[in-house]
């Protein structure tokens, strides 16, 4: 690989990778380089000392906002939650049969999955690191279960690859390894790659490329047996008289270069995709559930803010009854405000005239996702596929199968789409019905026999159209976190910000208690100095 020119600064770099790769390609670059790291937790934050009387009112009851109410209640303040929603956990939210869905513009979903399925609208995934996470869980109760993230057996689609139809993921990839471990060492048997390796380093070089790309005796990728040992076989090794392996074909390698399956391999390299993942039993919001039961009576529910004014003597917040109407004021000390910063930015306040620019500079992403319920779990019984995803360059982006109740008979749902870019806001322009229409058209293409006939039902969800965030997630990029970011997380006199917003862990559960528990902290020094 060329090295980088040492005149192309940082932001140049990450530029020119979020023009090529896109969002994705973009924050793994980021992931890389130290600007979306491993997450920091440390145990419960420790806050002693609270002034007896103390107050602090919490705008939005997602998991930043009742850890926040959770752990400053517990410090001896007083502590109101307002929540715009009749239920607790923000983006931590599941559907299930029987509910009701009404998205802006009106289109108003009735579930209707069986019980016991459901659809996680937002976050559905807990990676082995996310330690804040895990904790609480821990804590509160929540069991949890294995999320089969990386499944060898699913598939890869592209338009513009083996005449649009699907490949195992373990082919493609296998066939990427090996062609360019050979490439690669033909470049070392030339010579090429001398004056950057010892006589020792080439082969031991030449050793890993034959064992990591499946290369026969001549440094060779090609059809055989040995290749298939990483591909798949044709025919897989059996017992009797016919237990002989057949061999698979090697994909011409033009075709996987078109199929870009390197995009694919790279997301389950990102720390943050990488295994062990978890999810809770019964669907992502029992973790929101759980997380109310220790703040419930302490939280305001159907409250939307209209105005917050801070001044010398505390933080005033206006905010009106959604269900009869009622106007009323609540009065504390000091404010945690959790709100999304699309909605906040259109709340009427008096925050310091920094704060206001830089919560109005971070645009938030649009995603969308489809669950299907199909009437049995085909893709385990017909094409042995337990969990893992399906990628396409389709406008559904992927189909991800269920990891809970295998081989179980009955109703499952399939995450027919978590569409991202240019195709969620294709989704997004239409109907809930012309998307489910959708996710059905485009994934047939990985099922064709039984997409339509087992379907029975869906559901969707356009983060753009959800009323209480307007988008899905803060996207900052460098320009913006130097510009920013340090304004919109600190203590704004008697006002601080926090959820995954206001984190480096942006677009994940754990920041936004990362940045619950670092607002308390410096908020609980704010009010001991004051």
């Amino acid at each position: 690989m060329q090295a980088v020119n040492s005149g192309t600064t940082r932001r140049q770099l990450l530029t020119a990778i979020g023009l090529v790769g896109g969002a994705a390609a973009l924050y793994q670059a980021m992931t890389t380089m130290g600007h979306a790291a491993e997450t920091q937790f440390h145990g419960p934050p420790k806050l002693d000392g609270a002034k007896p009387g103390a107050s602090v009112l919490v705008l939005g009851s997602g998991l930043a906002g009742m850890l926040a109410a959770f752990e400053l209640s517990k410090a001896g303040y007083q502590v109101k939650v307002l929540e715009y929603q009749p239920r607790a956990g923000g983006r931590n939210w599941s559907l299930y049969g029987g509910d009701t869905y009404t998205e802006l513009g009106g289109a108003t979903q009735k579930v209707g999955f069986a019980p016991g399925n459901y659809l996680n609208p937002g976050p559905w995934r807990i990676p082995h690191h996310h330690r804040t996470l895990l904790h609480y869980c821990k804590v509160f109760g929540v069991q949890l279960e294995p999320f089969i993230q990386f499944n060898h057996n699913a598939y890869v689609h592209s338009t513009k690859a083996f005449g649009g139809q699907p490949k195992h993921f373990r082919e493609v990839a296998a066939d990427f390894e090996g062609n360019v471990a050979e490439l690669l060492g033909k470049a070392v048997n030339q010579k090429a790659l001398d004056a950057d390796l010892s006589a020792e380093d080439k082969e031991k070089l030449l050793e890993a490329l034959r064992n990591w790309g499946v290369l026969d005796k001549d440094m060779r990728y090609v059809s055989g047996l040995q290749s298939s040992s990483h591909r798949g076989y044709d025919r897989p090794p059996g017992g009797g008289v016919d237990g002989a392996p057949i061999p698979s074909t090697v994909l011409d390698f033009s075709g996987v270069l078109d199929s870009k399956v390197w995009n694919n391999m790279a997301f389950f390299m990102n720390h943050e995709m990488q295994t062990t993942m978890f999810q809770p039993v019964g669907g992502m919001g029992m973790i929101g559930k759980a997380f109310a039961r220790q703040v419930q009576p302490l939280i305001t529910h159907n409250a939307k803010v209209t105005q917050i004014r801070q001044d010398k003597a505390g933080v005033t917040v206006a905010w009106t009854d959604t269900q009869s109407g009622t106007a009323s004021v609540s009065k504390a000390d000091f404010c945690v405000c959790t709100i999304p910063l699309g909605v906040l930015n259109q709340i009427d306040n008096n925050l310091s005239p920094a704060l206001q620019t830089a919560i109005g500079a971070v645009p938030y992403s649009n995603s969308v996702k489809i669950g299907l319920e199909f009437k049995r779990r085909f893709w385990e019984e017909d094409n042995y596929l337990y969990g893992g995803h399906s990628f396409t360059d389709q406008d559904i982006g992927l189909i991800s199968y269920p990891n809970n109740h295998l081989f179980q008979d009955g109703p499952a749902v399939v995450l027919g789409a978590f569409a991202s870019g240019m195709g969620a806001y294709r989704l997004t322009g239409m109907t809930p019905e012309e998307r489910i229409e959708t996710a059905l058209t485009q994934g047939s293409v990985f099922h064709p026999d039984n997409y339509r006939r087992e379907f029975s039902n869906g559901a969707s969800v356009a983060w753009s159209r959800v009323p209480w965030t307007l988008g899905c997630c803060a996207r900052w990029n460098e320009e913006t976190r130097k510009d920013y970011y340090q304004t919109l997380v600190a203590v704004d006199d008697r006002v601080v910000l926090a959820g995954e917003h206001a984190s480096y862990v942006g677009c994940w559960m754990e920041g936004a208690l990362l940045s619950s528990i670092d607002a308390i902290t410096r908020l609980h020094k704010r009010a001991l100095e004051a």
